[in-house]
C-alpha cells in the first residue's frame, strides 16, 4: 500500500456547543453564530470562584464558555452497560460511544457489520475533571471507577462495546489531541493494520480547577471571548464537545460505494522541542509541520485555499502562526487566489483535546457546502500581524467557494500546549469518482424504523418527518435505503410503505403519534417458511410490477424465457403481451406459475430473507424443489414444460370442485361414484379439492349442495390429481428419470406425505404419483409449524395458500404474507409483506 494513499472521510458525527449534528453545526456556522454562554449552573458555582481580577488565587477570571446541554444524559442499556458502571464512567467516554455510532450510521455503515473487523480506535482525549470529582469520596469507589475514568478506556471501551480488533488509541498531546488522532488513524489505514478508522477527540469540563488553572496562567480571555487574529486577543475561551470522522482508504470506499464526504490527502505530526517556554509556540516547527504535510499530500503551497487555524487568541500565539503559514503557502500564489485564514475557535471556543476534529469537520462541511464561514470577534488586526500586500484574506461574511480545476484542497492546524504539532490537509474527491448508476424507478419504498424502546422508535419517526420536511431536495429512495441498510435493526420496530414524500411525512406522524403500537422483535429469531401456490392462481399480467422495477425479478423471468423459448412457451409473450390470452392453457400457465414464482424467491432471496422450511402446492412443489437445490433452474423448468404438455395432451371431460367442508363430509360421498372421482386435495379442515369425470363431480356437486355444502367449480381445462392423469403417467416418469435428484438444501414438506425431507429426496418416481395422488396440503402445514415456521411467506400470484393455512392453523400466531395480490401494485403488496 501506497504510504500517500488518499484517505477518505466516508462519515462524522458530532455533538458540539450550540450543534449537536453535523446540520445543526453548519447553520451555526454559516449564521457566524457564537455558541459561548455562561457555565451552567450544574457545573459548579461560579459566584464562588469567579473574579474578573487575573491571576487571583483560587479564582478564575471569566464566567463563559462553549458547554453542551444535559451532559449527564445517557442511555446504559443500549450499549450493554449495567447503570451501576454507567454510574462511574467518565461522561467522555458515554459522549464518545453516542457520536462514534451517529457518525458509524451516518456512514452507512451497520455497526454489526463491524465486528471483529480491523477497525481502528483513535481518540484525543487530555481531560480528567470526573476522575478528579469521583476520587474525593474514597469510599464509594469501586473497581468500575478504574475503567470508568481511564482515558486509555476512553479509546477501548469503543472497541469493546462494537467489537472492533483494530488498534485502540487514546492519545493525549493536549490541544492537538484529536487531530494527531486523525493523523495516526490515516497512518494506520495506510499501512495495512486498519481496513477502517474512528478518530476524533473528546472534552467536557465539569469542575472548575482546570479554567482556575488557565486563569492562573493569564490565558483565559476575560470577556469570554476568542477575538482570533484581533488587537484586543487576551487569551481563550474553553470550550467541550466531541467529534469523530470514519476513515476509509479512498480505493475501499469508491469499491464499496460509500458516500466520500472529502478525502485526506496529507498529514503531518512534529515538536516543538527546546523552547523559551514548554508553552511557548514555536514558529521554524510549525513552519515544519505545514510543509511535511504539503509533502505527504503531493500538494503544492499554492493549492491551498483555505486554512482552520489553530488561533486560540493570544496576542504571542496568533503572530508567531500567520507568518508560519505566510512563509510556506504563499510561495508561488497567484495575487488573484488569496489564501483564507480563520478560526472555529471564534464559534465554539478552543475544545482543548476535540479541537482539531471541530476544525476538520467545519473543514468537510465548507467543501461540501461551497462556502467558507465567516470568522468572527475581528474588529482590528493584530499590530503584530502583516497582511500588507499579501493575497491572504480572513472572510468577514459567508464566502461561495468555488471549485478550481484539480478540486479545493484546505489545511487544518492544531498545536498543543506542551509543543506537539499536527497540520492535515483536505480537499475534494477528484479522481476515481464512480459513475452514477442508473437504478430503475420504484413506485413505492419502505422505510424501516427501529430502536431500543418503542417511544424511541416514535422519537425516531417523529426526527424523520421534520427531516423530509426541512430537505425537499432528499429523495425518498435514499433515505429508505439509508435506513434500511445503514442501521442496525434494534428490539422495538415499525415499517412504513410509501410512494411519495407526503405520504411518507404522513405515515411517519402516525407512528410518531401511536408510540404504543410499536412492539417489539421475537427474541428469537422465527423461522421463515415460503410456500409456493399452485395452478390456478395464475392471470394475465402477474408480476408485471415487479418485472418493470425490479433487476433481479427481471433477470430471474428473462432467464426462464430463454429455457422455455427453446421449449415452446413464449414466457414473456404470454405474461405480458399478445399471448396473455392463453394464460390458462395448461401449456404454458404452468410454466408461467413456475416462473413467476421462482423470480419471487430470487427477490426475496436478494433481500435477505431466506427460508427456513419450503412447501409447494402441486405445480408450486417443483419450483419448491429447484430453490432447495433438488434440481437445477433449467431442468426444474424443462419437467414442468413437459408435465404440462403431457396435461394439455390429455382429452378434455375432467372437472374439478372446491369443496367447503373438510373430508369426513367428503369422502363419503365419493364413495358412492367408485373411482370416477377422487380427492385431489386435502386443503384445510374445511376445505377439500375433489377431481375426476365431469360428470361424476357434477354428481357430487348435487348431493353437496343437498346437505348444505357449498362447491365451487374450478376453471380448469383438466382433472389434475386424477385418474384421468393415468395415460401420461409412464411418459412424464421416464422424463423425471432422465434428470438427477440431489438432497434438498432447504427442508420440504412433501405434497403426497406432508413429511419434511432433509437429506434425501424421493426418486424420480415421486413424480410421477405427484401427479396422480392428492395434495396433502393440510398435513404439510401442521409439519411446517410443528418445526417453528412463524413467518409463512406466499409466493404465488394471488394469496391463495394464505387463506388455507390460515384455517389450518386458525389458533396459531403465525404471520401469513403475501408476494401478490391480482388487482393490486405489485410493488406496494410485496414491501408490505
Amino acid at each position: 500500500m501506497s504510504s500517500h494513499e488518499p484517505i477518505a472521510i466516508v462519515g462524522l458525527g458530532c455533538r458540539l456547543p450550540g450543534a449537536e449534528t453535523p446540520e445543526a453545526y453548519w447553520k451555526l456556522l454559516a449564521r457566524g453564530g457564537s455558541a459561548i454562554a455562561d457555565v451552567p449552573s450544574d457545573r459548579w458555582d461560579v459566584d464562588a470562584v469567579y473574579d474578573p481580577a487575573p491571576s487571583t488565587p483560587g479564582k478564575m477570571c471569566t464566567r463563559k464558555g462553549g458547554f453542551l446541554r444535559n451532559v449527564a444524559d445517557f442511555d446504559p442499556a443500549f450499549f450493554g452497560i449495567s447503570g451501576r458502571e454507567a454510574d462511574l464512567m467518565d461522561p467522555q467516554q458515554r459522549l464518545l460511544l453516542e457520536v462514534a455510532w451517529e457518525a458509524i450510521e451516518e456512514a452507512g455503515i451497520r455497526m454489526d457489520s463491524l465486528a471483529e473487523s480491523p477497525t481502528g480506535v483513535f481518540v484525543g482525549i487530555s481531560n480528567c475533571d470526573y476522575a478528579r470529582l469521583l476520587f474525593k469520596g474514597l469510599d464509594s469507589l469501586t473497581p468500575y471507577s478504574a475503567t470508568g475514568t481511564s482515558l486509555a478506556v476512553a479509546a477501548n471501551r469503543l472497541s469493546y462495546a462494537f467489537n472492533l480488533r483494530g488498534p485502540s488509541l487514546a492519545i493525549d498531546t493536549a490541544c492537538s489531541s484529536a487531530l494527531v488522532a486523525v493523523h495516526l488513524a490515516c497512518q494506520s489505514l495506510r499501512a495495512g493494520e486498519s481496513s477502517l478508522a474512528l478518530a476524533g477527540g473528546v472534552n467536557l469540563i465539569l469542575s472548575p480547577e482546570g479554567t482556575i488553572t488557565f486563569s492562573q496562567a493569564k490565558m483565559m480571555a476575560a470577556d469570554g471571548r476568542c477575538k482570533t487574529f484581533d488587537a484586543a486577543a487576551d487569551g481563550y475561551v474553553r470550550g467541550e464537545g466531541c467529534g469523530i470522522v470514519v476513515l476509509k482508504r479512498l480505493a475501499d470506499a469508491l469499491r464499496d460505494g460509500d458516500h466520500v464526504r472529502a478525502v485526506v490527502l496529507g498529514s503531518a505530526v512534529n515538536q516543538d522541542g527546546l523552547t523559551n517556554g514548554i508553552t511557548a509556540p514555536n514558529g521554524p516547527s510549525q513552519k515544519a509541520v505545514l510543509r511535511a504535510a504539503l509533502a505527504d499530500a503531493a500538494v503544492a503551497p499554492s493549492a491551498i485555499e483555505l486554512v482552520e487555524a489553530h488561533g486560540t487568541g493570544t496576542p504571542l500565539g496568533d503572530p508567531i502562526e500567520v507568518r508560519a503559514i505566510k512563509e510556506v503557502l504563499l510561495e508561488g500564489r497567484p495575487a488573484d487566489r488569496p489564501l483564507r485564514l480563520a478560526s472555529v475557535k471564534t464559534n465554539l471556543g478552543h475544545l482543548e483535546s476535540a479541537a482539531g476534529v471541530a476544525g476538520l469537520v467545519k473543514l468537510v462541511l465548507a467543501l461540501e457546502h461551497g462556502a467558507i464561514p465567516a470568522h468572527r470577534n475581528l474588529e482590528k488586526l493584530n499590530p503584530y500581524i502583516d497582511l500588507a500586500g499579501v493575497p491572504v484574506e480572513i472572510p468577514a461574511s459567508l464566502t461561495e467557494w468555488h471549485a478550481p480545476p484539480g478540486g479545493r484542497r484546505a489545511g487544518v492546524s492544531s498545536f498543543g500546549f506542551g509543543g506537539t504539532n499536527c497540520h492535515v490537509i483536505v480537499g475534494d474527491l477528484t479522481r476515481g469518482e464512480p459513475a452514477a448508476q442508473a437504478s430503475p424507478p420504484r413506485p413505492w419504498h419502505v422505510l424501516p424504523l427501529s430502536a431500543r424502546t418503542g417511544s424511541a422508535v416514535a422519537a425516531r419517526a417523529s426526527d424523520l418527518a421534520d427531516h423530509l420536511e426541512a430537505h425537499p431536495e432528499l429523495k425518498l429512495a435514499d433515505v429508505c435505503h439509508a435506513s434500511g441498510c445503514g442501521r442496525v435493526p434494534m428490539e422495538f420496530r415499525r415499517a412504513i410503505v410509501a410512494d411519495s414524500r407526503e405520504e411518507a411525512i404522513r405515515r411517519l406522524r402516525d407512528v410518531a403519534a401511536n408510540a404504543a403500537a410499536v412492539s417489539a422483535a421475537p427474541k428469537r429469531k422465527p423461522k421463515v417458511a415460503f410456500l409456493f401456490t399452485g395452478q390456478g392462481s395464475q392471470h394475465a399480467g402477474m408480476g408485471r410490477g415487479l418485472y418493470e422495477t425490479e433487476p433481479v425479478y427481471r433477470e430471474a423471468i428473462d432467464r426462464c424465457d430463454r429455457v422455455l423459448s427453446g421449449l415452446g412457451v413464449p414466457l414473456r409473450d404470454v405474461l405480458f403481451g399478445e399471448a396473455s390470452a392463453r394464460i390458462d392453457e395448461t401449456r404454458v400457465t404452468q410454466p408461467a406459475v413456475f416462473a413467476v414464482e421462482y423470480a419471487l424467491a430470487e427477490l426475496w432471496r436478494s433481500w435477505g430473507v431466506v427460508p427456513d422450511l419450503l412447501l409447494g402446492h402441486s405445480v408450486g412443489e417443483y419450483v419448491a424443489a429447484t430453490v432447495a437445490g433438488v434440481f437445477p433452474l433449467e431442468d426444474g423448468l424443462r419437467l414442468i414444460a413437459e408435465r404440462a404438455a403431457l396435461m394439455q395432451s390429455l382429452p378434455a371431460g375432467g372437472a374439478m370442485l372446491a369443496v367447503s367442508a373438510g373430508p369426513d363430509s367428503v369422502l363419503p360421498v365419493l364413495a358412492r361414484h367408485g373411482r370416477s372421482v377422487g380427492v385431489a386435495a386435502f386443503n384445510g379442515p374445511r376445505q377439500t379439492v375433489v377431481s375426476g369425470e365431469a360428470g361424476a363431480v357434477a354428481s357430487v356437486r348435487a348431493e353437496l349442495d343437498a346437505s348444505g355444502i357449498a362447491g365451487t367449480p374450478l376453471p380448469v381445462s383438466h382433472a389434475f390429481h386424477s385418474h384421468l392423469m393415468e395415460p401420461i403417467l409412464e411418459r412424464f416418469a421416464d422424463a423425471a428419470a432422465s434428470i438427477p435428484m440431489l438432497p434438498p438444501k432447504i427442508p420440504i414438506a412433501l405434497n403426497l406425505s406432508g413429511e419434511l425431507v432433509a437429506d434425501h429426496f424421493p426418486s424420480a418416481s415421486y413424480w410421477r404419483r405427484h401427479l396422480r395422488e392428492p395434495v396433502q396440503f393440510t398435513k404439510g402445514i401442521e409439519t411446517l409449524l410443528a418445526k417453528g415456521a412463524g413467518i409463512c411467506l406466499e409466493l404465488g400470484p394471488q394469496p391463495v395458500l394464505s387463506a388455507l393455512g390460515r384455517s389450518c392453523a386458525a389458533d396459531r400466531d403465525i404471520a401469513w404474507l403475501p408476494s401478490l395480490r391480482k388487482g393490486q401494485d405489485d410493488a406496494k403488496t410485496i414491501l408490505s409483506a
